[in-house]
């Protein structure tokens, strides 16, 4: 039994209470709870035959598999610390990566091999590499060849030991953000009650309860697990003994998406905002009746925005889904459901542990500064001390965690939050906050996608510009004709002041914003106009 809050020590709990039930379902074959505990103590034994133990830091350069779940596991069985790595990132973002975290193994897919080769020759702290696949495993060692070794348990952790989450943010190097296993647990996992009535349990053993009790539910993270929205997702359903189903997303096929929902009768759909919900929306309307969808009970997103009109189209489509919608950042956990706001982007509940700080007291209704998280957060920013002294602040007496985001608080005791302070256009004086923009104009017909940015102006200081990527056949609209549609729904100095067609709104593999790319294509068309 689970004797602490840590993620090996509860998973063990679960997969001792429901050893038969499915734990992932794959392309590769099907794995029990029992199957995925007994793999991961050998990928473990192998890592410590190795010389690897408590506190080094293990790179998970992978697409989702279940090799990313298990190496990620192993880790915490070993007390060592499992990082994400972003598998789009070029040479020099890596070799930092890698770096700032003094990696001592990397897990990769044979896709990266070559690249791999050439950083364990610049980064001697890498001590070996593990490919996972039938390609070219160049110096490293293979994966299913360590998992012949002999399973064994007893590794020393602690609930104080840590989680790596590298978060690129829209400026400058990843970061990594250390995530204790308790306050992870408490933060990103909501404590084991988010399939389960009786909510988060009050001791560890209780986690058991959840597994044998909760929902039998079948849930596919569609974002890459690197992503922190989708590892959250997927180890909120492990430690609920939920199945998991996962696509190894070489690219986003949303019809393929569709056909595995239907094949394995997936109940839990987790996305990552409109840059997943818009094609997966378009899919359906595309085939009507193709797709066996009547199970799916919950259709949700995190990590980025779920504009309220994709909500309400794909709510039309899944007659028993409840459409749902939380926000989270790296550095706080989930702040909670979102629910509509007239005024900004989303609208979140205030309580002690999450407030609008401004500067460095706590905000009164009516003020706007950044959302604060305390409580159970993270301890800072590895091998960062200036940008953790930046973002971990404390401030009444207690330690917050700043996540950047501009929110303001309510007399009604809400938060209405409006975006990334970081992309802030500011234009004539006024504020204007991309995120918000961008929900807007996606509701129109002829768009499907956009990207919204400040262009310098000599009048208003920064004019608001859109790129957008249209429906097919459809034409970009007049300028007059996009104001009259967004009158009404956004303040007129909001309005882009100029809409430029792109061929693809491009976006990182989680739907995050490019907005390095965005601005490269706008000082392009500015080149070209002047």
């Amino acid at each position: 039994m689970a004797s602490q809050f840590h993620l090996a020590d509860l998973f063990e709990t679960v997969a001792a209470a429901v050893p038969d039930r499915l734990a992932i379902r794959s392309d590769t074959g099907d794995v029990t709870y029992a199957g995925l505990d007994e793999r991961t103590d050998r990928l473990a034994a192998a890592l410590a035959d190795r010389g690897i133990w408590r506190g080094d830091r293990i790179g998970l350069y992978l697409m989702n598999g279940p090799e990313y779940l298990e190496a990620f596991l192993a880790a915490c069985k070993l007390g060592a610390v499992p990082f994400n790595v972003n598998y789009r990132y070029g040479a020099e973002e890596l070799e930092y990566l890698f770096g700032n975290a003094g990696a001592a193994v990397i897990f990769h897919n044979d896709d990266f091999t070559i690249i791999m080769q050439d950083l364990r020759a610049r980064l001697p702290h890498i001590r070996f590499s593990v490919v996972v696949g039938d390609g070219d495993a160049g110096a490293s060692e293979r994966y299913e060849a360590l998992m012949e070794t002999p399973a064994r348990k007893g590794f020393t952790r602690s609930e104080d030991d840590f989680l790596l989450q590298y978060t690129g943010g829209t400026t400058g190097m990843p970061k990594g953000v250390m995530w204790p296993h308790k306050a992870f647990f408490f933060a990103c996992l909501g404590g084991g009650g988010h399939f389960h009535p009786a909510g988060q349990i009050s001791a560890p053993d209780e986690i058991a309860g959840r597994a044998t009790e909760g929902y039998q539910l079948s849930m596919f993270t569609i974002a890459p697990l690197m992503h922190g929205a989708a590892i959250w997702a997927a180890w909120s359903g492990l430690l609920g003994g939920l199945t998991l189903v996962l696509d190894p997303m070489r690219s986003f096929d949303a019809e393929a998406i569709w056909d595995r929902v239907s094949k394995f009768s997936v109940n839990v759909v987790q996305i990552v905002g409109d840059a997943m919900a818009q094609p997966l929306h378009q899919a359906m309307q595309d085939n009507p009746g193709r797709w066996q969808v009547q199970q799916v009970v919950n259709f949700g997103s995190g990590g980025a925005v779920f504009s309220q009109h994709l909500k309400d189209a794909i709510s039309a489509l899944l007659p028993n889904a409840r459409i749902t919608d939380g926000m989270g950042t790296s550095e706080g956990g989930i702040s909670g459901m979102a629910e509509p706001s007239a005024d900004g982007v989303m609208r979140l509940p205030a309580h002690d542990d999450q407030w609008v700080i401004v500067e460095d007291r706590l905000a009164q209704p009516g003020e706007t500064g950044l959302l604060g998280r305390a409580g159970h957060i993270p301890v800072g920013y590895y091998n960062d001390p200036a940008k953790t002294a930046e973002v971990f602040r404390t401030v009444a007496g207690k330690l917050w965690t700043l996540s950047g985001d501009a929110a303001r608080l309510e007399a009604d005791g809400t938060i209405t939050m409006f975006g990334r302070g970081s992309t802030c256009i500011n234009t004539g004086g006024e504020k204007v906050f991309p995120e918000e923009v961008e929900a807007a104009l996606r509701a129109h017909p002829s768009i499907r996608d956009t990207v919204v940015l400040g262009r310098p102006d000599q009048k208003w200081g920064e004019a608001v510009v859109a790129l957008v990527s249209l429906m097919k056949g459809a034409s970009l609209p007049e300028q007059a004709e996009l104001r009259e549609f967004l009158d009404g729904k956004l303040a007129g100095y909001k309005c882009p002041k100029a809409v430029l067609a792109v061929d693809e709104v491009r976006r990182s593999p989680a739907g995050k914003q490019d907005y390095s790319w965005a601005r490269q294509v706008l000082e392009e068309w500015v080149e070209e106009a002047a």
